[in-house]
């Protein structure tokens, strides 16, 4: 007999009663308590379910809370029980009612019999920790903490706050260095008897009655005062989330498990048959393995976490949807606007469509619906062309479309006719490669022939929109890979400058080429349109500082010129 147990129970009694048999049916005594908040007729069938075990004992029943004294008191008084009842103990490991046996006992008593004076128990101090989450890492053991964090979370913040506010603090007791670390210890009878019987217990547990976690330091900082040598780990597989709640193992974890090579592991969801069934039941071969080597799953756990933390870029669930800037990615992957270009190019969309492998969208955000590649009123992953649907969430309904059509570039035209909603989204994503050609707008008022009132106001309009959606691309967090020209500049080279614009898409043969261009609008007129609206009171100055006469612009030749077709 060189192995006892304590056991801390609080839910699923069945399950703790099946753990227990199995470590007491391999010589090792237990003593077992059960939280006071259980009720009593699941506590008399616990009892009856392990009566006819000798080596199975139970403690009075306190009423235990996380975070709080009562469960190291509730360890302790367990402890005292174990250690005064079973004499000939080497060794001590504390368990829960959710913990697991991954090797054979024999296993577990070797190892500890082959390390006789090693406690393993994690101990670290305040400075070394990285793990605890919550911001009370030294506060812990400077501030009192008499409110429980779950029943009285408001009470707790607030009197935190007032301690900090007035600069109080309590004096650590002489000859004690607060430490950290796992509750479940495997502690030496000669360590645990030390610490249950310092002569300075009673002022120790005054001070960390109100430590916030003291199951967490306890035994953690008093194994330092007594302990020959010890070793600063759990025996217990635990693993914790970004929040610190613990990791929960379930059937299609059996693999992992096996691999951490660890004695015991926590927390087991108690509708785990099969964990439950190979590893209490079913016979394993003892290998005799050295040192538990839970490492080994450890990238597994952080891919884990990452994944819950970070997600996958561009994809949005119901059961990751991240607050604004916490996305890893707004979108999947690369995608291109081309805002002003249907405006100054005839069917810039379709020509586009014809000669790059692209999906080539319309105007995704047009006021009147979603125009999507080849007219069709529902895209992948069922996106309606619905402007009400598309307009009750721009941002996913964007995010949506490029993550369901992945494998396939999108391409989408922008204006500032369109809604303007997404355009902080699309300036502070990574992925999005937008070019510009500001004022092209005016063409289409241009061509409209309607009432000059109607065509300057709404030119008012146009340009505010535009000037905004170039304040979001310039902003200082806009991340988007943008190329800005106005109307002027993008004529003086159109060619180059189109060729430029598209040369990123992707063609069958690579990278895009011109072989071909699209139509320009025609231009004659338009120099006296915008003299007009400047006599109007409405000055396009987006455009650019455009010449007086149309056919001047259009005269001016590149330096170096390409032939091209025109169509």
């Amino acid at each position: 007999m060189s192995l006892g147990f304590v056991m801390l129970c609080h839910s699923n009694l069945d399950r703790a009663a099946q753990v227990a048999r199995h470590w007491a049916e391999h010589d090792c005594p237990l003593v077992i308590h059960v939280d006071a908040k259980v009720p009593a007729t699941e506590f008399a069938g616990f009892q009856q379910a392990l009566s006819d075990l000798k080596n199975v004992q139970f403690t009075p029943r306190l009423r235990c809370e996380w975070g709080t004294w009562s469960l190291v008191q509730a360890t302790k008084i367990a402890a005292k029980q174990l250690l005064k009842n079973f004499p000939k103990l080497g060794h001590v490991y504390l368990t829960s009612g959710s913990c697991l046996t991954l090797r054979p006992v024999s296993e577990l008593q070797t190892y500890l019999r082959a390390h006789p004076q090693t406690d393993f128990i994690e101990s670290v101090t305040t400075q070394d920790v990285q793990w605890t989450v919550g911001g009370l890492n030294e506060e812990r053991f400077i501030y009192r903490f008499p409110f429980s964090w779950k029943r009285n979370r408001k009470l707790f913040d607030r009197y935190v706050a007032l301690q900090r506010f007035f600069g109080l603090r309590r004096k650590i007791p002489k000859g004690l260095t607060p430490h950290l670390g796992s509750q479940w210890w495997c502690l030496t009878r000669q360590t645990l008897t030390a610490i249950l019987t310092d002569p300075d217990a009673e002022v120790f547990d005054r001070y960390f009655k109100r430590v916030w976690i003291p199951d967490e330091s306890y035994f953690q900082s008093l194994a330092r005062r007594y302990a020959i040598h010890i070793e600063s780990r759990s025996l217990t597989l635990s693993k914790f989330d970004f929040q610190g709640k613990p990791h929960v193992f379930y059937d299609d974890h059996l693999r992992l498990l096996r691999r951490s090579d660890c004695f015991l592991a926590r927390k087991i969801w108690h509708k785990a048959d099969l964990l439950y069934q190979t590893f209490l039941y079913q016979e394993q071969i003892e290998s005799f393995k050295t040192e538990p080597a839970p490492g080994k799953i450890d990238r597994v756990f952080a891919k884990a976490v990452e994944r819950r933390t970070r997600g996958r870029p561009g994809l949005y669930m119901h059961s990751r949807f991240p607050n604004w800037d916490w996305e890893n990615g707004k979108t999947a992957v690369e995608y291109s606007v081309f805002h002003g270009f249907s405006e100054l190019f005839e069917d810039f969309d379709h020509w586009l469509a014809r000669r790059s492998n692209a999906q080539v969208h319309g105007h995704l955000f047009a006021p009147e619906r979603a125009e999507f590649a080849g007219g069709d009123p529902i895209a992948k992953g069922g996106l309606s062309e619905s402007a009400t649907l598309r307009d009750y969430n721009p941002e996913a309904f964007l995010a949506a479309l490029i993550w369901n059509a992945r494998s396939e570039r999108q391409v989408f035209q922008f204006s500032a006719r369109d809604r303007q909603k997404i355009t902080p989204f699309i300036a502070s994503d990574s992925n999005a490669r937008i070019h510009v050609i500001t004022g092209a707008w005016a063409l289409s008022l241009f061509k409209s022939n309607r009432n000059f009132d109607e065509i300057r106001n709404e030119a008012a309009v146009l340009q505010r929109n535009e000037v905004e959606f170039i304040s979001e691309l310039r902003a200082l967090y806009a991340r988007a890979q943008v190329k800005i020209w106005s109307l002027t500049e993008f004529l003086e080279y159109p060619i180059e400058n189109l060729a430029e614009a598209v040369a990123h898409l992707p063609s069958a043969t690579g990278p895009m080429h011109l072989e071909t261009v699209p139509r320009m609008v025609q231009f004659k007129g338009f120099a006296k349109f915008l003299q007009n609206l400047k006599n109007q009171g409405m000055r396009a100055h987006v455009v650019g500082d455009f010449p007086s006469d149309d056919m001047e612009l259009m005269s001016i030749k590149p330096a170096s010129v390409r032939p091209y077709v025109v169509r």
